[in-house]
């Protein structure tokens, strides 16, 4: 667990997805889930989209659980990938909404260009097995060409084709539209949302987050970074705290869990109760936490 996790106070967790992204859950499903495990403040942060919002209201009402409504926003810089969580924006801002629309659009055609050159390299998948793995409204993904490799034997695990197949140094890897992160910054504060980068030394992802972008980042209103993450050692979970100490910046820590779709586990890393109140109160206060 993270070090923001420890003590006494309530469990939060502020990074997890849900079907309507790359999970495997549906969202009244990860906020059981959620309840189950002892969370007491979970955010849903699915990949450029708020579609799971309403749902997951809904299920943490019934179950208890404090929401905080969010959007995993995919940013691309120097032929690398960027996350940023944005928390609590106002889901009816169309600036906002139009770059996520375009953003979804181009991973659907680019999911069909990766299927084509993974089937003519005798890889057996076709582009409507992975369309079957897509939920209604749900954010195409590669995840869900590892899901339809799953489902017809090829693979056991989501983890096994992103080593072999899908991964950012493959062959069969096809960009997609992407905002830069500056603009998603920009964008996120617009809307009355809060940006943070997610997991943003991860060792996994090709490239490495420089240092004078996050100062980029910060002057265009960036809030925090994810500094408590599976993906994070010791060495990155130094170098986001010395950081954040420079440039006035929140640490916060999470899960990204994505049900049975990667091994990370709810509250696995969580999030100390004072940042997730500096979050709430850097918002506009249009969509706020939602308390038990």
């Amino acid at each position: 667990m993270g070090a923001t996790g420890t003590g006494a106070g309530p469990v939060i967790d502020l990074h997890t997805h849900s079907t309507v992204s790359d999970g495997t859950e549906t969202p009244t499903e990860l906020v059981a889930a959620a309840a189950e495990a002892g969370v007491d403040v979970l955010a849903i942060t699915d990949h450029d989209t708020v579609a799971g919002w309403a749902e997951a209201t809904e299920a943490a009402r019934l179950h208890g659980v404090g929401l905080v409504r969010g959007i995993e926003i995919s940013c691309a810089w120097r032929h690398s990938s960027i996350h940023l969580l944005g928390y609590l924006t106002d889901a009816e801002n169309a600036s906002l909404g139009e770059e996520l629309a375009r953003a979804r659009d181009s991973r659907t055609t680019r999911l069909e260009r990766m299927v084509a050159r993974m089937a003519a390299d005798g890889i057996p998948l076709g582009y409507d097995e992975v369309l079957a793995q897509v939920g209604p409204g749900a954010t195409p993904g590669r995840p869900h060409i590892a899901d339809a490799l799953i489902a017809n034997g090829t693979i056991r695990h989501r983890d096994e084709a992103f080593r072999s197949w899908l991964g950012d140094d493959s062959p069969y890897y096809v960009g997609h539209y992407a905002p830069d992160p500056v603009r998603a910054v920009e964008l996120v504060r617009a809307a009355g949302g809060v940006p943070v980068i997610a997991h943003p030394f991860t060792r996994t992802r090709s490239g490495a987050l420089d240092d004078s972008l996050v100062e980029r980042m910060r002057e265009a209103g960036l809030v925090g970074l994810e500094a408590y993450h599976r993906d994070h050692g010791p060495a990155e979970v130094a170098r986001a705290t010395a950081l954040a100490e420079r440039l006035g910046l929140l640490l916060t820590g999470s899960s990204d869990y994505h049900g049975e779709g990667k091994l990370n586990r709810l509250a696995e890393n969580t999030t100390a109760p004072d940042v997730l109140d500096a979050i709430e109160a850097a918002s506009s206060g249009v969509t706020q936490v939602l308390r038990p």
